[in-house]
């Protein structure tokens, strides 16, 4: 499939999402996943003009919001479930005004961090019940794919990434969706346009976190898997670090998805354009 495999604007934070498509473009990228980055009033006219020559996807944060908070659907405070429904709201019809079909953002959490503990140590602070969680986030989820569905728009699912610090912090997983069992029970309870987004990043650390076999998981979740996220890192601490042709994950990854996004942060476009060989040689092997 045509221009399927994006590069993520997700390390590019002190550019807006209009700057970081006009340095990828530049560099004869032409395929980009819109992330984050820093906050422009008056972007989004400027990036729609791109849609008919570049193939843009929106991922999570995207617009991001002048004052950052984490988006979190399980949220029992209903000032952050609002922001958070809004948030998700204005990024499918992003998509649907870029002319895509699909938007992805991260599972939900037990509590709501703070926007600077993403990717860290997280703060300890109290955390709701396992069970009022998940009950909150399967509601919620389902009433945005309802959103979705009206404006033709598929939800994907971002797996949520378990250190051993934070596991050690809280003697228990404040976050959702990060081990088969939990993925599996959930998809269950989904919509057909809700489906699960495998970062095989955040897969490698909370596996081990979790005392799993990362690949067995994959396996397992592969029937609820529309598209990835990929990177590399030590299992430790995810990293967003490049991967080669013998990374664990690509002999086990799906073929001929529309969705393959690769998170490598700080690398030159040369080197992430040598990512998307890579990826693209696997694909054509399996």
């Amino acid at each position: 499939m045509k221009n399927n495999i994006s590069i993520s604007t997700g390390g590019y934070k002190n550019l807006s999402g209009l700057q970081a498509i006009k340095y990828l473009k530049k560099n004869n990228i032409f395929s980009i996943e819109l992330s984050g980055g820093k906050y422009s009033k008056n972007q989004l006219n400027q990036i729609a003009s791109f849609k008919k020559k570049l193939n843009l996807r929106v991922h999570n944060y995207f617009p991001p919001p002048k004052n950052p908070f984490v988006i979190n659907l399980a949220s029992d405070n209903k000032k952050i479930l609002n922001k958070s429904i809004n948030q998700i709201k204005k990024s499918i019809l992003l998509v649907k005004k870029l002319g895509g079909n699909t938007y992805s953002f991260h599972a939900g959490f037990r509590l709501d961090p703070n926007f600077k503990s993403l990717g860290k140590k997280f703060e300890k602070i109290k955390m709701m019940s396992k069970k009022k969680a998940l009950n909150n986030f399967v509601k919620q989820t389902k009433k945005i794919s309802k959103f979705a569905k009206k404006n033709k728009v598929n939800i994907l699912l971002e797996n949520n990434v378990l250190t051993k610090k934070n596991l050690n912090r809280f003697k228990s997983n404040p976050f959702l969706l990060t081990n088969y069992n939990d993925i599996q029970n959930f998809f269950k309870l989904m919509p057909k346009n809700v489906r699960l987004l495998i970062d095989v990043a955040h897969l490698k650390v909370s596996a081990k976190t979790e005392k799993l076999d990362p690949i067995k998981s994959l396996k397992i979740m592969n029937k609820y898997v529309k598209g990835y996220h990929f990177s590399e890192n030590n299992g430790h601490t995810d990293s967003n670090s490049p991967f080669n042709k013998n990374a664990w994950f690509l002999p086990y990854i799906k073929k001929n998805l529309n969705y393959y996004s690769i998170e490598v942060y700080n690398e030159s476009p040369s080197k992430l354009k040598n990512q998307i060989n890579i990826l693209k040689k696997k694909l054509a092997t399996l």
